[in-house]
């Protein structure tokens, strides 16, 4: 009876959804879970229940997740629920206890190989061997497409041909990366060594091929549950039915909307494909966003609702559960350091109010848009700490690239312009402004030195002005020496250790992770989707990408983008996948409906309204009416609103209206506030048409010109609607 009772406990606080995945029989049951649904509330608990309750005991559990972070957290909240001993650990984890413990018998006495921390070294020597020159960048792209191959049970001499089918972006010439692949594969067993993939072949090796191996293992693990099913490989795949063993006690949970990591090997097809391949499958859709408001989960929603593919077959429309908040920010900026300054801040207040810094994050497509967010950051006070990569100044190739362009000092002439004087510096260490090379760590490389010449057109068109006198200035071209100095200023000002602080993180690296505040910046088409997005699959991970990007946000959610990426540049597009922008930059009209279908469409709806004081595109009505940010200061004239709220009340009675329909709060704020003069500085004000002009605008330019309201006189206090 006590069982009864716990198990009952764990069943308490619920929601339906989230019962029925916990109470499902014994069997398959695949879990098609939202972000901020609570997935890891519901697989706990369906363990947890199905322990107390006495179905299965739970030292026959095997739950596999994929970091160490959520596999700990996951023996945590069993732990909390009153069920110790079941085994809770990441894919290589389970893999290499296995190994470990059998190795006496697969291995006939010897000692187990080495497990590799990086394949880096032997790949470089691997290469060598093949002919093929490579630095430490190259190096990490030929692993990491080693990585991708043995992850999809790819051999060497099937290389080329999976490679072309996968559409694959390889690093060097398909024959060229075969070669490398097998030569590596030599080179490790020469130096008696396993890297993480033939770990888990290991383990499925030894359960496939030992018949007492795999009965060993499946009698310890009965019953099996695996997080983030979207992101499962081939390889992991073949160890998981390894386990089962034919049996069916499988629990799976995942969501084919985030499915972000396919360049690694990862498919969504196994999630997608449950319910086929075990026809007695559960399947339970949890859809109650707990994490964000509505406004955030509307958003997500309308993102991810345009997406194509097989990804989308399983598309889940979230329901948020928090109170309201307030809308998503949308801002377009005219380049990119206006952008990075206004998130500074807006940070800055945030973290004023008293938002934790810790509870805000910058979230942007490469790691290489990271130095701008870095420096405005930096120049407004705020602190930060850099997720899942390094600080921008304190990168290899950034370093290299400093001592390259400080050498260049002394041999370059004084009047070389500064942004060539850079670019043929950078061409020492092997950059050149051509297309960006193919492969992750290489491309990483490229942009980040890119990004140096980027700071370089921004500094030269900045005036440098000299002191001749007193009073007088003379401008200079800035040098290649100033330059190397403004660099140095960066670094050094962006070294200042920070313990608690804004996370400024790419979007992947933000994966499983939430904020209060959440800043999606740099979303315009080229970078999101970037230009290296080819296939339609590709395009929509792109989607999927921001997709994960705006789940982040538990309250608070700006998106932004620059018209350009210096001042003056070349003007650019923002992101397709902005349900709320057209592709002009501007805001997108409201679709007709019901008494409004047979109006003609007002053209000043889709003009571009640019913030008065910070210059921000303005997309929300109420921003648009003001001229302004909501979170700019006003210069709100408090005499002139006052009158204007009496002359208002007295209209409205006197047609017998409410107030709102005179003219709104927010249309008088913006007439006491930018005081216009004449009927063009009317007109300009959203929310004031011909025909609200022709009954009130000789009142209100009356009253913004100085007239009370008993000056007006009887007509312009009750003037009656035609």
């Amino acid at each position: 009876m006590a069982v009864d009772s716990s198990a009952e406990r764990v069943l308490a606080g619920l929601d339906p959804e989230q019962r029925a995945a916990v109470t499902a029989p014994a069997g398959p049951v695949c879990i098609l879970a939202g972000a901020g649904t609570g997935k890891t509330r519901a697989i706990t608990h369906r363990i947890a229940h199905r322990a107390l309750s006495g179905e299965i005991a739970a030292r026959h559990v095997l739950a596999v997740t994929f970091t160490a972070r959520a596999a700990a957290e996951m023996r945590a909240r069993l732990t909390a629920l009153g069920v110790g001993g079941v085994q809770a650990r990441t894919f290589h984890a389970a893999a290499l206890r296995q190994v470990r413990y059998f190795a006496p018998r697969l291995l006939e006495g010897r000692p187990m190989p080495e497990l590799l921390d990086s394949k880096v070294r032997l790949v470089t020597l691997a290469a060598a061997r093949s002919g093929l020159r490579t630095d430490r960048l190259a190096a990490r792209d030929l692993a990491g497409e080693i990585e991708w191959a043995k992850s999809s049970l790819v051999e060497p001499a099937e290389y080329v041909v999976a490679a072309a089918k996968a559409l694959r972006e390889t690093p060097h010439e398909p024959t060229r990366v075969a070669e490398v692949y097998a030569a590596y594969e030599q080179v490790k067993r020469a130096n008696g060594v396993i890297d993480f993939e033939d770990m888990l072949r290991a383990a499925v090796w030894g359960i496939e091929e030992h018949p007492d191996v795999g009965e060993q293992v499946r009698a310890q693990y009965r019953h099996f549950v695996v997080d983030e099913y979207q992101d499962v490989n081939p390889l992991q795949q073949r160890l998981l039915d390894a386990w089962l063993g034919g049996r069916d006690d499988l629990t799976v949970v995942g969501d084919a909307s985030q499915t972000i990591y396919s360049f690694t090997g990862a498919t969504s097809a196994y999630l997608v494909d449950f319910p086929r391949r075990r026809r007695d499958a559960v399947v339970v859709r949890l859809v109650r966003d707990y994490r964000s408001t509505p406004q955030v989960v509307g958003l997500a929603n309308a993102v991810i609702r345009q997406a194509r593919g097989t990804e989308a077959r399983l598309r889940l429309e979230l329901v948020g559960q928090r109170p309201p908040g307030p809308e998503p920010d949308l801002r377009i900026f005219p380049d990119e350091p206006a952008e990075a300054a206004a998130v500074a801040a807006r940070c800055r207040h945030l973290v004023a109010s008293g938002t934790p810094a810790r509870e805000i994050a910058v979230l942007f497509r490469t790691n290489a848009q990271s130095e701008a967010y870095e420096k405005a950051l930096t120049e407004a006070e705020v602190p930060y700490v850099v997720q899942g990569a390094e600080r921008f100044f304190e990168r290899t190739e950034v370093r290299q690239a400093m001592i390259a362009l400080r050498s260049a000092v002394r041999s370059t002439a004084t009047d070389t312009p500064l942004v060539e004087a850079v670019v043929d510096a950078l061409a020492a260490v092997g950059w050149a402004r051509e297309q960006p090379p193919p492969g992750g760590a290489a491309r990483e490389r490229w942009e980040a030195l890119a990004a140096l010449v980027q700071l370089a057109e921004e500094y030269a068109s900045t005036p440098n002005l000299l002191p001749i006198g007193e009073a007088a200035v003379v401008e200079r071209a800035v040098s290649l020496a100033d330059f190397c100095a403004e660099l140095q200023h960066r670094a050094t000002q962006q070294h200042v250790p920070t313990v608690d602080g804004v996370t400024l993180a790419s979007l992947h690296s933000a994966k499983g992770l939430e904020w209060d505040a959440v800043f999606l910046v740099g979303l315009s088409d080229g970078t999101l989707p970037t230009t290296y997005a080819k296939t339609a699959e590709q395009v929509e991970e792109e989607r999927r990408l921001l997709y994960v990007g705006v789940t982040r946000a538990r309250e608070w959610l700006w998106l932004s983008y620059a018209s350009a990426r210096s001042p003056g540049g070349r003007p650019r597009r923002p992101s397709r996948f902005l349900p709320q922008l057209d592709r002009s930059g501007g805001e997108r009209a409201a679709a007709p409906s019901g008494a409004t279908a047979g109006r003609k469409p007002d053209p000043r709806r889709n003009r571009v309204i640019s913030c008065r004081i910070c210059g921000a595109t303005l997309l929300a009505g109420v921003d648009r009416k003001l001229g302004r940010c909501s979170d700019c200061p006003s210069d709100l004239d408090d005499e002139l609103y006052a009158r204007l709220l009496d002359w208002r009340a007295r209209v409205a009675h006197a047609q017998k209206v409410p107030a709102y329909v005179v003219f709104t709060d927010a249309t008088l704020t913006a007439l006491a506030e930018r005081r216009p003069g004449a009927t063009d500085g009317l007109l300009a004000i959203a929310g004031i048409g011909p025909r609200k002009l022709g009954l009130y605008g000789d009142a209100v330019l009356a009253l913004v010109g100085g007239a009370t309201v008993d000056e007006l006189g009887p007509e312009k206090t009750s003037t009656i609607e035609p």
